[in-house]
């Protein structure tokens, strides 16, 4: 039987030597074959969509310094980011004229442009009617030098001891009937802030998703070969959840897709999809990419947002790529979270009612008895 460290932020082995470590992914890494691993690799990562346009980075961890949109700035909890935050206004917000800054700015303390905040240009029609201050410069990043003592050396990379300087980055499109070529300049600043965890949180969300893998039909992996991960999820009491099975992620000790409650095959995780069978979903090749996804991604029980941190581990799953389509940006609720609303949706059939399953308070999302989903994907009219 595995022991791990007494310390409550370790999760090597007791006694073992030098210091202490709470991220420890050979606990699967060790025997997961290479495709695997890179799944859970990815599923660690931002992938903002469209993201270089809006200045931010892709495929890096989430415990990074994240971008927070200046219209955002009151939902957010700015203490829930501690790899440290860079907040974006676009020029209409920051300026009323060329050269006259918003008033709203002039004596806030709290937004500086050029030390916490940043302004983005996206189009030549904001460049032109509100430019940049005579005193401003462009966006860069610069590395501590060790020689000089000073951040003076020029880098496009975020690691290591750097710092941030400049006012305004340029991520603007020659799109429409502007024939000027593009200008992108400046660096990525940082990444999409609902899809940050820190990097504690971000281990165990992977922790969960490897045993998830490991628990999936035809999974090629023995449970009892992985003992020192068992461990560390119950160190953290995400081994036997009840939550597992109440929202469909596990069912009968096999992983599940919480939406449609199907099984998940091993070999669903790498395959790639096809909509050639997804019948009403035509158009979702535009939203997943029919050459890029597999059949099986991450899966977000409660949808990212700017108010909380919701990449936590016990609301991430496998499910499949087009239930992941249409549920969108909504919560995945149970048969158990719908049942306790105790609001009924019957139907009427030769003069009887039935009960046909139960619905949310916001009555857009319903489940019948046996799990079968049903979602308004649209407002109806007044």
């Amino acid at each position: 039987m595995v022991t791990l460290c007494n310390d409550p932020n370790c999760n090597l082995l007791a006694n073992h030597k030098g210091n202490h470590q709470f991220v420890y992914k050979k606990a699967w890494e060790t025997s997961f074959n290479a495709d695997d691993i890179n799944k859970i690799q990815k599923a660690g990562y931002c992938t903002p969509r469209g993201g270089a346009k809006g200045g931010y980075q892709n495929h890096v961890n989430r415990n990074s310094k994240v971008i927070i949109p200046y219209e955002k700035l009151a939902e957010v909890n700015l203490d829930n980011y501690k790899d440290g935050y860079v907040i974006r206004l676009f020029p209409t917000q920051y300026f009323v004229s060329k050269h006259v800054v918003n008033e709203i700015f002039q004596n806030d303390t709290s937004v500086i442009i050029g030390k916490n905040a940043f302004v983005l240009y996206r189009t030549y029609e904001d460049f032109e009617n509100f430019p940049p201050l005579p005193c401003w410069q462009l966006r860069s990043i610069f590395k501590y030098n060790k020689e000089t003592g000073k951040y003076d050396i020029p880098s496009n990379d975020r690691r290591g001891d750097i710092i941030d300087c400049g006012h305004y980055l340029l991520r603007i499109s020659n799109s429409g009937t502007n024939k000027k070529q593009n200008k992108f300049e400046g660096p990525a600043q940082g990444i999409f802030a609902p899809e940050y965890a820190d990097a504690n949180t971000n281990f165990l969300c992977q922790a969960v998703l490897a045993w998830l893998i490991i628990k999936t039909a035809d999974s090629p992996y023995d449970e009892s070969d992985y003992e020192h991960l068992q461990a560390i999820l119950d160190k953290h009491n995400l081994l036997d959840s009840p939550h597992y099975e109440n929202n469909y992620i596990i069912h009968n000790g096999k992983t599940t897709c919480p939406l449609c409650q199907k099984i998940i095959l091993h070999s669903e995780l790498n395959e790639m999809i096809s909509f050639d069978d997804e019948e009403g979903l035509e158009n979702s090749t535009d939203q997943v990419g029919s050459t890029r996804s597999t059949k099986v991604n991450l899966f977000h029980m409660v949808p990212l947002c700017y108010s909380s941190l919701e990449n936590i581990p016990t609301q991430v799953a496998w499910g499949h790529a087009t239930c992941n389509t249409r549920l969108g940006q909504r919560r995945c609720y149970s048969f158990n979270d719908l049942q306790s609303t105790e609001i009924e949706i019957e139907i009427t059939q030769r003069q009887e009612k039935r009960v046909l399953g139960y619905t949310n308070i916001a009555q857009n999302f319903i489940r019948s008895q046996n799990g079968d989903v049903w979602i308004r994907i649209a407002k109806g009219g007044e």
